[in-house]
């Protein structure tokens, strides 16, 4: 069974340089193991989801023109995340806030063509069915 994410869960993106940590709001008022717990829609840039460092992506606009400036040498560039989707599948069965819970084999795509996952859950007891 999945475990449920909370504050401090660690991403990875396919295309970013290093991992990231989930912040969640407690706006939900609903803790998880002590930090706040995530629902599918944490999934806002630079408010839930942080860098991940450089980005590698060719899609994206700012490596695509530092790539076309060293002529064609793949030149990774600050990441900027861009996640206008909620995270999939998120567990219907837990609602968190309305909106299911969040779990840690739920993915959130970028739109330069990354797919943000889950390292760690921030918990480890607490599981979703």
């Amino acid at each position: 069974m999945p475990n449920q994410v909370s504050m401090g869960a660690l991403m990875t993106c396919t295309f970013g340089a290093a991992p990231s940590s989930l912040v969640v709001l407690p706006a939900n008022q609903v803790l998880c193991e002590g930090p706040p717990a995530a629902n599918i829609m944490d999934h806002k840039p630079l408010v839930n989801i942080m860098p991940f460092g450089v980005c590698s992506s060719p899609a994206n606009p700012t490596v695509a023109a530092a790539t076309a400036a060293a002529m064609g040498v793949l030149t990774p560039m600050p990441c900027l995340p861009v996640t206008p989707a909620p995270w999939v599948p998120g567990a219907p069965t837990v609602m968190i806030g309305k909106m299911p819970a969040l779990d840690n084999v739920s993915k959130c795509m970028c739109n330069w063509g990354g797919v943000i996952a889950f390292s760690m859950a921030g918990t480890t007891k607490t599981m979703i069915p």
